[in-house]
């Protein structure tokens, strides 16, 4: 079974509309050599100038597993269409990144043979399976000396991602995350609401913070269990309603407290937190995209990040259609890319005794 299916030539040429006298990020980037092992992909496009690596995962499992709805399949998909499309210029080349491809997910649930819904407990054992396909992508793009920017699929991939991390660093990962739900849940199984409680509990997960939480869609018993690990948060109310504090204080905040913990950054953002956009919990009351593309830049720039990871964002779950949902989820994932992109850029040109960040 392929770890993962690469991103040809073919499929870029079949998003990306060249231009006279223009040149796009698509024509530029590095790809994966269907021909070429994961090892050799990623050495060569080292050796070639490529700092990140751009990986999807085309799965709803672990929302489904969540009892949330489906649809987070083809986000990758629908940010490369936009993403290759944007222009190669002095602010970015496209040289810096690596587009893989997707992790192989479509054998992790049984055949239906009488059109049967699989089972709770088919779900979350499937989750559980792709965390293992998750956590050997991740570790042998670490390994490179790649950082991953994983899109699409639930955020139960947050566990793979954290706990690929703590094993490549050799210690554990202090995480953000831009979420309405803390997804510090029971351990009941693997699901899209329980990937940092998991990591918790295995030691992947040293630090947790939570930017937006909704005071309302987390139950006691999760804030309780949240507040028992020790992590924090800055509620959506506070400082998008009642404005005790603004973006800028709280992510100043952020950024003193992840650099204390000396400990590489978990940079996560579940599009839910953001208002309109299409995924497994959509919200008409969230944050402005632009103030989501500035928490990835602000934390990127100064902060020792480890991956940045895109996840629920579901073109299929848009009011318009699926045509206006990959319109929509494109243009917004490709702008909180080349927001990671440019901010880590920035701060990997910083000298290593900068007075805010810390070089793990």
């Amino acid at each position: 079974m392929p770890e993962y299916m690469p991103f040809t030539h073919a499929e870029m040429a079949a998003l990306v509309s060249p231009r006279a006298g223009e040149t796009k990020l698509g024509q530029c980037v590095h790809l994966a050599p269907p021909e070429h092992s994961l090892e050799t992909t990623l050495a060569t496009a080292k050796a070639h100038g490529a700092q990140f690596a751009i990986i999807g995962v085309g799965e709803d499992i672990g929302p489904r597993a969540n009892l949330g709805r489906a649809g987070a399949t083809n986000a990758f998909r629908a940010a490369m269409s936009q993403w290759l499309n944007l222009q190669s210029n002095r602010f970015l080349c496209g040289t810096e990144c690596l587009v893989l491809g997707e992790i192989h997910t479509a054998d992790l649930l049984p055949i239906s043979t009488g059109g049967e819904t699989p089972s709770l407990e088919q779900l979350r054992e499937a989750v559980a399976q792709l965390d293992t396909r998750v956590i050997t992508m991740v570790s042998a793009i670490l390994a490179a000396g790649l950082e991953p920017i994983l899109i699409g699929g639930g955020h139960n991939n947050a566990f793979g991602l954290l706990t690929a991390s703590a094993a490549h660093y050799q210690r554990p990962v202090a995480a953000v995350n831009l979420d309405p739900h803390s997804d510090f849940r029971l351990l009941e199984g693997r699901h899209s609401g329980n990937g940092f409680s998991y990591a918790a509990a295995n030691a992947a997960l040293g630090f947790y913070h939570v930017l937006g939480l909704h005071e309302l869609k987390n139950s006691e018993a999760n804030l309780a269990q949240l507040s028992a690990f020790g992590g924090t948060w800055h509620s959506l109310q506070q400082i998008w309603v009642r404005r005790e504090i603004s973006l800028s204080q709280a992510l100043e905040e952020i950024a003193t407290k992840l650099n204390a913990t000396k400990l590489p950054v978990a940079l996560e953002l579940d599009v839910d937190a953001i208002t309109k956009m299409p995924s497994s919990a959509a919200t008409t009351a969230g944050v402005p995209l632009l103030d989501a593309a500035h928490y990835v830049s602000y934390i990127a720039r100064h902060c020792p990040c480890a991956y940045l990871h895109l996840a629920e964002a579901a073109p299929s779950c848009h009011e318009a259609g699926l045509e206006a949902g990959f319109k929509d989820v494109g243009q917004s994932l490709s702008e909180l890319i080349y927001a990671y992109v440019q901010a880590r850029l920035q701060f990997l040109a910083k000298p290593v005794n900068s007075s805010l960040t810390t070089q793990y």
